[in-house]
Formats: C-alpha cells, structure tokens, sequence
C-alpha cells in the first residue's frame, strides 16, 4: 500500500494530522491540505489516488471541490462531514463522491472505508500514473515529469521507459524489451542500447553512472524503483561503462498502481 497515495483535504488540523498518521502507520502515502486553495495545488502536484474531502472548508464548499475533481482525473472520494441527514448524504454522492463518511466517525470505519474504494481502484480501474517520486508517468496524456519538469520523450522511448517500469525491479533481456516495447517485430538487440542510452541522457543526473536505467550483467536492462522512491541506502548504484553489478538481493519495491507484467501498452492518441 506504500505506492498508494492518499490527499486529506480537511480544515481541523487537528483531525487532519490524525486521520493522516493513521494512514501512514498502515502504509499509504499521505499528502495534506487545510483549504480549496491548498487542496488544488496538491492535488495536481501529487495526483493521489483517493482525496479524502471535507465538505465544510474555510474558503469554499467541499461540494463544488468534488465536482472539480470529476473533471480531472477522477480519483476516488471518500466526504467527511458532520452534515448527517439523508438529503445532506445524497448531495454529497450526487456531486461525485464514492463514499460518505458522517462525523464523528471511528478509525477503523475509516480505514475499512478507505482500503474499500483503493481494492475497487484496483479491481476495475486501469492506473492513469505510474508515480515514483521523482518521475511520474502518464499513462493516458503518454507523458512523463521528471522532478517536475516535462520531459520530451519520443513514443518509442515512452513505450521502452513504461515496459522496463512495470516490470517493477526484476530485470528484462534486450529480446524481452523487443517483443514488449516495438509495434513491429525486429531483430536488433543493439536498438535497445541505443534506445537506453537516450532515456539516459534525458532522466539521469549522470547518463554515464546511471541510477534509474540500470544494466545487468548478461541479462539486459532493469528499471530501479528503490532510488526513485528514496529507498536507496546510499550504496552507489552506479553502472561504469554501462555495466552493472548483479543484483545485491534487496527487496523489490512495487509500483503506484500494481500492473501485470504483461499488460498492453497505452495507446497514443
């Protein structure tokens, strides 16, 4: 659950640090924000998976807010509010919300609510964004922000960047990249170097010691969560001369969102 983010828009700050250090103490990824104005920003700064949302804010209405986020990428909802009469509920439902939650509440209902609307996520909704800290890729736009800045990959490289990424860790042959990441069948090998070295060039502090793109010993090419997502123990994963050491046995981190190893490729539009 660490790759699941939540946004808690709530104007006691009290409440809000608590229900937010709950949610961290059993895994989720937490953001915070005391008004509409605050809760914007984050919101496209972070795009969480579940924004849990008051609907009684100090500069606006929780309701107008949840029909705002309808029209971004549609996360989960889950309204709090002290508002408990049946009317109160429908309107809150009616402007978007998944879930409503009537104050006061305890945590356990809170927390069995929120890993409900995350398992629908994941049940029935594809993911939108692979979110690794750092660098964030659109699944949908096919764009990719590194440190906050767009960066301009072309679709072949969007297509190499998202397959070695969904492999969450594990290492890819160069022949596994062919078949997983080119429309079109070929036979090159060398074409994923080529390929490699440009995503480089684009993502890496330093092209020549990687850190995101990593190269296995006689295997091919491995994606590296862990740095991304602040895990690195501050061990040099670097790779001299494109060449990497095997891999040390340390535990794979997941994606943000948890996707099959086989999935298709987004489409372009």
């Amino acid at each position: 659950m660490a790759s699941v983010s939540v946004q808690i828009v709530e104007s006691n700050p009290h409440l809000r640090s608590l229900l937010g250090w709950h949610l961290q103490q059993v895994g989720y990824r937490v953001y915070q924000a005391a008004s509409l104005y605050q809760a914007r920003e984050v919101f496209h700064l972070r795009q969480p998976t579940l924004v849990v949302l008051d609907a009684e804010l100090p500069d606006g209405d929780g309701l107008e807010f949840c029909r705002w986020l309808l029209r971004q990428h549609q996360p989960y909802i889950l309204m709090l509010s002290a508002r408990n009469t049946e009317a109160d509920i429908v309107a809150g439902l009616k402007a978007g919300a998944d879930d409503y939650l009537t104050k006061p509440f305890g945590m356990q209902e809170f927390l069995a609510r929120i890993e409900a609307l995350i398992r629908r996520n994941r049940m029935n909704i594809p993911p939108a964004y692979l979110d690794y800290g750092d660098l964030k890729i659109d699944l949908v736009q096919r764009r990719v922000r590194f440190q906050e800045e767009l960066i301009d990959l072309t679709p072949q490289e969007f297509s190499l960047l998202y397959v070695l990424a969904q492999a969450g860790g594990l290492p890819l042959s160069r022949s596994e990249l062919l078949n997983r990441a080119w429309p079109d069948a070929i036979d090159n090998p060398r074409t994923i170097d080529t390929h490699v070295l440009s995503l480089r060039k684009k993502l890496e502090t330093d092209p020549r010691q990687p850190s995101i793109i990593q190269t296995i010993r006689n295997v091919g090419y491995r994606f590296n969560p862990e740095f991304l997502n602040g895990y690195n123990s501050g061990q040099d994963n670097s790779d001299q001369n494109g060449v990497e050491e095997q891999r040390r046995g340390t535990t794979e981190r997941g994606f943000s969102q948890p996707t099959a190893a086989n999935q298709p490729l987004p489409i372009s539009k």
